[in-house]
């Protein structure tokens, strides 16, 4: 009995930890953006190259760090499930959520260009995913990639709803001019609290699985990838209320190019990415559902409200119940 109250308790300390870790990779981010806002307008940095820049660091920095670390300290199966995992929780849930307050509408400028490159990439990863190892070589690839479609977004081809809301941050930030002491301030405490958080998650996560009696692979798909994409939701929640939802989709399909082609990318620069069997016998193809879905929804201009939003919800909720279930079975 005592044993028992004693595990339970170690998973409670864990789980907290976890939660913990990702408000400091939550607040690191958020430091961290606003120390490179306020640095590129003290040095009159071009807008459009800060757009692309801190567009990619705030909406991936938590998964990138969490990724690096897992894949650093031998834990590969976090750092891919962290990405799958997000990537479906960014359409399962961070747009199912939004809708049942408020009505999405898919016939903006770029969407249909936009999902499909999404799904290209998308499917360019499983293929990836399929070679049993995600090396440098890939990474690099994944890298040139991302650099493609920068360069498409800068040009104009390709739109980043994002890179105007940061154009307007950035503003705003240079009418303020703050010192230098406070940029740094704002640096450090991003550089120091994203890899603390990281540390948490990855440790407590990894613990939580040896005691649960489930895979490393299933808490990156689920608690990782969750809490990764907190603010995502909270961001599309917070703007469906002011009924400005529809920006959110480009950022949901922004944040899952820049899951695949940058965090899988760098991490795979850093250390030799292992792919689990069990992410292609169910996740990917579920991802890819997912993202095929999107596409679908956009190319025929459909509105996504209350009814389609259940049906997202009820999804996300069946995917989590069958990994766990399956894993701990």
């Amino acid at each position: 009995m005592a044993s028992e109250l004693t595990t339970h308790l170690g998973e409670v300390i864990d789980l907290g930890w976890v939660l913990v870790g990702f408000v400091l990779l939550i607040g690191g981010g958020d430091a961290l953006v606003r120390g490179a806002l306020a640095l590129a307008a003290r040095h009159k940095v071009s807008p459009l190259l800060v757009g692309m820049t801190v567009v990619a660091m705030g909406t991936s920095a938590p998964e990138l760090v969490v990724s690096v670390m897992s894949a650093i300290s031998g834990h590969a199966d976090i750092a891919i499930g962290n990405v799958i995992g997000s990537n479906i929780a960014n359409v399962l849930l961070v747009i199912g959520v939004p809708v049942m307050i408020y009505p999405m509408a898919t016939a903006q400028p770029g969407l249909v260009r936009q999902t499909t490159i999404m799904t290209l990439i998308s499917i360019a990863f499983v293929m990836l995913l399929f070679l049993g190892t995600i090396s440098a070589l890939q990474g690099f690839i994944l890298l040139v990639g991302l650099g493609m479609f920068l360069f498409g977004a800068a040009r104009g081809d390709v739109e980043l709803s994002a890179l105007e809301e940061v154009r307007e941050q950035l503003g705003e930030v240079a009418t303020r001019q703050l010192s230098y002491w406070r940029i740094l301030l704002w640096l450090g405490l991003g550089m120091i609290l994203l890899p603390i958080g990281a540390d948490l998650v990855v440790d407590s996560g990894t613990n939580l699985a040896l005691s649960w009696g489930i895979s490393e692979a299933v808490i990156g798909l689920t608690i990782v990838a969750l809490g990764t994409s907190l603010p995502e939701l909270a961001a599309t929640v917070a703007a469906a209320f002011r009924k400005n939802v529809d920006v959110a989709l480009g950022n949901v399909i922004g944040s899952n190019i820049f899951n695949i082609l940058a965090i899988v990318g760098i991490t795979a620069m850093i250390a030799d990415l292992d792919v689990a069997p069990a992410f292609l016998n169910y996740d990917v193809w579920v991802m890819l559902a997912v993202a095929l879905f999107l596409m679908a929804a956009v190319w025929r201009r459909q509105v996504i409200g209350s009814r389609l939003g259940m049906l997202l919800l009820i999804g996300y909720g069946l995917y989590i119940y069958y990994l766990v279930s399956g894993s701990v079975s």
